[in-house]
């Protein structure tokens, strides 16, 4: 069994579509591990700790390693949290009769791929690695009672967001949360041990990329929400109806522009530079669009992504406005940490 680079690059990128069990078992242990993870979602995870890094940097607070060691520990935990996902829908029969989750990407347990007690082995060593990171975070900031709080809270997290908390309509909140102010000021705090005199505007910087995120979230869960009818999955669209959900990821995708905004021209937090998320406001516009009416009941011809539609759209503004994110805050940082041009800066874009 051979290492499949180009497999990990396209697992990476896009979710995989197989079903030929001899197909899968060729596949090299880390391929598996990232198809059936969904890495092309859990991504997500590395933009957030990436922005948290720079936010560190421009801060005086980064250091590679313990960047290196939150960043792969977060990743895999991300990761962990969709294999005990997975585990836990099949068994309360929520993934059978060709539930939607079963539809858009490869699922082990429903497709024979891996028993229950294989799945139970790759969550437990996924678990083991991330554990380890989280562990090596306490050591790294001498136990400090917040990495405690926050360690504590991940591992609650992991355990209990695909029930009770999905069911009980607090999945969407959560990943808003988490992906975005919670993981963005979590990892900064960390790599600043525990110095905090700009965490406030650090948690305010995580608020777009957590809405983004969490738009692709009430996406897919509106784009679902009739087989989660008939399951009993109480997700937001679910409990507060399609219409009002879409109205809410309409709402999301506006604020992310807004605050940036407010973080360039108010305190001024962000200098102009990162205006250069609006290059991506033309997808979150193609978004609304797609929102402001209800899903079709069958693909137009040509579109690639069935049965994903919300969902679809929203992960593509997610991934572009993302990479403008990160390309502005490198920019952003470069030009604070350079002395001219910081000096430059605190000339004409001193934070109020």
């Amino acid at each position: 069994m051979g290492i499949n680079f180009s497999m990990w690059r396209k697992a990476i990128w896009q979710l995989i579509k197989m079903d030929d069990k001899k197909e899968w078992d060729a596949l090299d242990a880390i391929s598996k591990w990232l198809i059936a993870t969904r890495s092309a979602v859990t991504l997500v995870t590395v933009y957030s700790c990436i922005i948290a890094g720079l936010l560190a940097w421009r801060d005086g607070y980064f250091s590679w390693i313990p960047w290196i060691v939150l960043t792969l520990g977060l990743f895999i935990a991300h990761g962990t949290n969709n294999l005990l996902n997975d585990y836990t829908d099949f068994n309360r029969g929520v993934d059978k009769d060709n539930y939607f989750r079963t539809q858009y990407g490869v699922h082990p347990l429903v497709q024979g791929f891996w028993t229950k007690s294989q799945q139970i082995q790759w969550f437990v060593v996924s678990g083991v690695i991330a554990t380890l990171a989280g562990v090596y975070a306490l050591f790294y900031t001498s136990f400090n009672p917040v990495v405690i709080g926050l360690f504590a809270f991940g591992a609650l997290m992991l355990l209990f967001y695909t029930w009770p908390l999905k069911y009980w309509a607090l999945g969407e909140l959560a990943i808003f949360l988490i992906w975005g102010p919670i993981m963005i000021a979590g990892v900064y705090f960390v790599l600043a041990r525990g110095v905090t005199p700009n965490l406030g505007y650090v948690a305010l910087a995580g608020i777009p990329f957590g809405l983004s995120v969490a738009s692709i979230n009430v996406g897919k869960h509106i784009d679902k929400r009739n087989d989660d009818l008939k399951k009993g999955v109480g997700t937001f669209p679910v409990r507060a109806g399609e219409r009002f959900a879409r109205f809410v990821n309409q709402a999301a995708l506006i604020i992310i522009y807004l605050v940036i905004v407010y973080l360039v021209f108010v305190p001024r937090y962000f200098s102009p530079i990162m205006l250069i998320v609006f290059f991506a406001f033309k997808d979150a516009v193609t978004a609304i669009k797609v929102l402001s009416k209800p899903r079709p009941a069958a693909p137009p011809e040509g579109f690639p992504a069935w049965p994903t539609w919300f969902s679809a759209v929203c992960f593509v503004h997610n991934r572009n406005f993302g990479g403008l994110f990160i390309l502005g805050l490198i920019i952003d940082t470069i030009l604070r940490v350079i002395p001219f041009t910081s000096q430059f800066i605190l000339q004409y874009w001193r934070p109020i």
